[in-house]
């Protein structure tokens, strides 16, 4: 079990990472991954993708009626393959070679959104960035993204509550197939288990958030998390 301090340093990370998807979409990955990576890479994925477990079904519980039902509808399967390719990464890849792979793709996206090409919610498009959560979501916790660049124009809440339907059964999904192939530990579950209740803090602390972004600011936001996921699993990599 970490000591006292990791899981200071980690719960801190948890809270905050919280807050900001609470208000945004996305968001806790993103901070918490890059934190516990450094602190203790054996616990990685599961120890962060526990925690992430809870806030989705928070986040869809208030936002229900905003769902994009349509987009789950498509995107989801897209999920199933893309999982098992993320399970099949951690297992046999450096993980640092997926990070910095998924890094520059993100980057390079966030390119094209602020060149205004924006990408349409069809069947197709949904299938694909569904696939490339999964894999992104189950081999480094970081699925959030692709997704949150294909829905970056749609309304704060719509993009709230479907992020929320795909982080919630996506995940759940990348803990199954992680867990069927034995790359879940009994260290990780432990301390992701710990983790939960700083999840439903941060929640809480996110609704400043929610209408600041709500006030026309959402696009900003989103492009500004997605580039920093970016930045951070390239450094991640490097390092």
């Amino acid at each position: 079990m970490p000591d006292l301090t990791f899981l200071l340093i980690a719960g801190f990370a948890v809270v905050i990472g919280a807050a900001v998807q609470s208000g945004v979409g996305l968001g806790l990955g993103l901070v918490a991954a890059p934190v516990v990576s450094l602190l203790e890479p054996s616990l990685m994925p599961g120890a962060v993708l526990i925690p992430t477990s809870v806030l989705p079904l928070l986040s869809l519980i208030r936002d229900w009626s905003h769902v994009h039902w349509y987009g789950l509808a498509w995107g989801l399967p897209g999920r199933v393959p893309g999982s098992l390719a993320g399970a099949y990464v951690v297992a046999v890849l450096k993980p640092e070679m997926l990070g910095a792979t998924v890094g520059v793709i993100v980057l390079f996206a966030v390119g094209l959104s602020l060149l205004r090409l924006r990408v349409r919610i069809t069947p197709f498009s949904l299938l694909i960035t569904g696939a490339l959560s999964g894999v992104s979501g189950t081999a480094t916790s970081i699925g959030g993204p692709p997704l949150a660049l294909l829905y970056q124009n749609e309304p704060g809440p719509k993009v709230r509550g479907t992020l929320a339907g795909f982080f919630l059964v996506g995940v759940l999904m990348s803990l199954a197939v992680l867990a069927a192939s034995g790359q879940l530990s009994g260290a990780e579950v432990r301390v992701g288990l710990i983790l939960i209740p700083l999840v439903m803090l941060g929640f809480l602390a996110g609704s400043p958030l929610r209408r600041m972004v709500d006030a026309g600011r959402l696009q900003s936001a989103l492009l500004l998390l997605v580039t920093v996921s970016g930045l951070v699993l390239i450094v991640r990599s490097l390092l």
